[in-house]
């Protein structure tokens, strides 16, 4: 049940739906996988799993949707590890800020700086001050790399 109030998360999804957001990567049984919004630099390839129905948090769904949207959530994890060659996925589901479900995948790299490694990524990385994503031109070949690994592993999974 929907008991969510419509904010950035709602309103991101709608705008997928409506075929009007360049960083949708793909339709995923649970929801839409996404380039993340910032792209610090040192952990670049961020992304987001949106629902398709939006919820407050993971304990509105069932508990069938709640292991299709993990289960997606890390199959997503995988595909950036593909594209990005990152050694490790940082998966963080908080709804606190934004109190709607989304779930960030953040990779991470042997390349950063040892002491930002330990830290979780939001307090290690400046992500109000990094760089816009951008599909169609600066985040060209990251999102196609992305779209691609995606694509694979999940016809993989449905084989």
């Amino acid at each position: 049940m929907n008991t969510t109030k419509a904010g950035p998360i709602t309103n991101r999804v709608a705008r997928i739906i409506a075929g009007n957001d360049a960083e949708l990567i793909a339709a995923m049984p649970s929801g839409y996988a996404i380039l993340g919004k910032y792209q610090p630099e040192a952990i670049n390839g961020c992304c987001m799993l949106l629902p398709k129905e939006v919820v407050a948090s993971p304990n509105d769904l069932s508990h069938a949707e709640r292991g299709q949207f993990f289960s997606d959530l890390t199959l997503l994890g995988d595909a950036i590890m593909r594209a990005t060659g990152s050694t490790r996925i940082n998966y963080l589901v908080l709804c606190n800020q934004v109190p709607e479900l989304h779930g960030h995948c953040v990779p991470r790299f042997d390349s950063e700086d040892s002491a930002l490694r330990m830290l979780g990524p939001f307090e290690a990385y400046d992500f109000g001050d990094a760089r816009v994503a951008d599909a169609l031109n600066a985040d060209k070949d990251l999102y196609s790399k992305l779209k691609n690994a995606l694509t694979s592993l999940l016809a993989d999974r449905d084989s």
